[in-house]
């Protein structure tokens, strides 16, 4: 076998993310094309884009849109009335701005999990912590979870963590709940949380719909600290074709279960497929699957060369992630690439 070594998939100095297809063509210039992207953990098949009126492009946006938007992600997220809801330009704005907002000097982060909570908080200035077990979170300034976490899909109920909520609420500390992978499994939301003072809640639009490019997202918490994200990120946070998008897509409750069905069936499928491939599947969500490998590297770099882009980990070799592929086509080239040779 031909030695393969993994060239990393992203811009020196940052964070390396899925979805840099820009700098994977740039490092494999000789891989078909196109190229499958399968290093993000986003839905393969979108909510079917509505026509956009030309007003929403041209105009800056009114409060009637943020309130349909509100109403459409409260009923969406079935969000309790004592809690208030901030939109912004998709969760990462969230994960940047709440350290700037409600700084903290020691950070608890529940690992291993999404890089960008951690780096925000330090950029802030707080020393931060990544922790293995949630028992270990008590004590900090703040806390943040990933729930479900990404990538390894690890689930905490409300009433694992409820205890924490308190804590920090008695405290006056912040917990923070990024639930960007939340929308496919609703009843393990711990939304019912976000009205306490202590709680700062994240959801993410762009993932289960499918339009990551739209760039939006939301903050649930309590009244006091959404007023002053609101402050923070000033008028019009979120733009005038993602309100229009966004309030009838969160609306469609029949889309939303369809798609939780046939994501669920397609992240058994790959599962499946990675085992017979050699991996052994660690988890995930129905919208990426975790796997490990003893020569990942390897299998990096071979997928690569045939044009799919899988998700790797400076911090844990072995493993890689999978987004789902988007039709039939793209699953028999991801079976082709995973059967490849050097």
């Amino acid at each position: 076998m031909t030695a393969h070594h993994a060239r990393p998939v992203a811009h020196p100095g940052l964070i390396a993310h899925g979805g840099r297809l820009d700098a994977a063509r740039r490092l494999y210039p000789d891989a078909p094309q196109p190229w499958i992207d399968l290093s993000t953990g986003i839905n393969p098949r979108p909510w079917p884009l509505p026509p956009i009126a030309p007003q929403a492009w041209t105009r800056l946006p009114d409060d009637d849109a943020f309130a349909a938007l509100e109403t459409a992600a409260r009923g969406a997220y079935a969000i309790p009335d004592a809690a208030a809801l901030v939109a912004g330009g998709g969760g990462q704005a969230f994960i940047q701005l709440l350290p700037r907002v409600f700084p903290a000097r020691h950070v608890g982060v529940l690992g291993f999990t999404y890089a960008e909570h951690a780096a925000c908080w330090a950029a802030a200035g707080a020393e931060t912590t990544t922790v293995d077990a949630l028992d270990d979170l008590a004590g900090f300034d703040a806390a943040v979870i990933v729930n479900p976490n990404n990538p390894d899909g690890r689930l905490l109920t409300p009433a694992d963590l409820a205890p924490l909520a308190q804590e920090m609420t008695r405290r006056g500390g912040l917990l923070v709940l990024d639930e960007s992978f939340m929308d496919f499994t609703p009843e393990a939301s711990a939304v019912a949380l976000a009205a306490m003072e202590g709680v700062v809640l994240l959801r993410s639009f762009g993932k289960a719909y499918g339009l990551a490019g739209l760039r939006l997202g939301f903050a649930l918490c309590a009244p006091a600290r959404a007023a002053a994200l609101r402050a923070a990120m000033g008028p019009w946070a979120v733009s005038g074709p993602a309100l229009a998008i966004g309030a009838p897509a969160l609306a469609d409750a029949a889309w939303r279960r369809a798609a939780a069905k046939a994501c669920a069936a397609d992240a058994a499928r790959l599962d499946a497929l990675l085992a017979r491939a050699g991996f052994t599947p660690l988890g995930g969500v129905s919208l990426f699957r975790l796997a490990a490998h003893p020569r990942a590297a390897e299998r990096f770099a071979l997928l690569c060369e045939s044009g799919v882009l899988a998700r790797a980990f400076p911090e844990r070799p072995d493993w890689l992630r999978f987004g789902l592929p988007a039709d039939e086509p793209a699953w028999a080239r991801l079976s082709d690439a995973l059967e490849a040779r050097g």
